[in-house]
């Protein structure tokens, strides 16, 4: 799906807040014709556009096509490119499955928090490519922050280590989410699989490639070549990754006081 310049929050902060929320703007846009289209419908076809074709392919003209309006009636619900990426993003935001976390030991809660947020990415890619530090702070993000961090809750930590202990955990589901995207859109670029790929390299990198000369890389390589049929498995980094990365907050909430019973 591809990377992007995009960013969150690249646009007027006031008017994309305004937009998130729902919120008329301070100069009303008066009376005039009855609209065609909404912002939500705007939102919608976006959306639809970036998941099919990457975050590249989006342009307020391309938007205007699907919804069968001119490039200039679009700018009258989303004033521009910038805003609607925040809009984008907070929207699939709020559309996430949030499961019941009630009930569960803290390593399921992020477990099932991990898995929420790989689902999103698999759904749509370009999510996993645009900038975040300056997030969209909708109702959408709101909803999505406040559930994540209940992963956390009552663990001992405070405020800002839990903030930290999540940011962790979804900057691990991400990356592990742009290689197996990359690794999708590789096989679709080159129209060959990762096996046909490396068949194919196969007999120049027995040439010159020395194994003598590397042996660690010659047979690990070798090792994680047939183990995932690839030279690399999105699912296996993702499942060992996340085990770990859990043992490692085990070990920070019970230095904190954090119950070792809750595990």
């Amino acid at each position: 799906m591809g990377q992007s310049k995009e960013r969150s929050s690249a646009g007027d902060p006031v008017r994309t807040l305004e937009l998130l929320w729902r919120v008329p703007p301070r100069h009303g846009a008066g009376r005039g014709p009855k609209q065609r289209s909404s912002v939500e419908a705007v939102v919608a076809a976006a959306i639809a556009l970036a998941d099919a074709e990457g975050i590249g392919a989006l342009t307020m003209r391309a938007v205007a096509t699907e919804l069968g309006l001119t490039p200039m009636a679009t700018y009258t619900y989303v004033p521009g490119k910038a805003e609607l990426v925040d809009l984008m993003l907070d929207t699939v935001y709020a559309e996430m499955a949030r499961a019941d976390l009630a009930g569960l030991a803290w390593r399921e809660r992020v477990t099932v928090v991990a898995a929420e947020n790989r689902a999103m990415l698999a759904r749509h890619p370009w999510v996993a490519y645009l900038p975040t530090t300056r997030p969209p702070l909708g109702p959408g993000l709101a909803a999505k922050y406040d559930h994540e961090l209940r992963a956390f809750d009552g663990l001992g930590l405070d405020d800002v280590t839990m903030d930290a202990a999540l940011t962790l955990v979804l900057g691990f589901v991400t990356s592990v989410a742009r290689i197996a995207s990359d690794t999708e859109r590789a096989a679709i670029d080159s129209a060959m699989s990762d096996q046909q790929w490396w068949e194919r390299a196969a007999p120049l990198l027995e040439q010159v490639f020395d194994a003598r000369r590397y042996p660690l890389a010659a047979r690990v390589g070798a090792a994680a070549g047939r183990a995932h049929d690839a030279a690399y498995s999105a699912e296996h980094a993702y499942r060992f990754g996340l085990a770990r990365l859990l043992d490692g907050l085990a070990q920070h909430i019970e230095g904190h006081g954090g119950s070792s019973v809750d595990r």
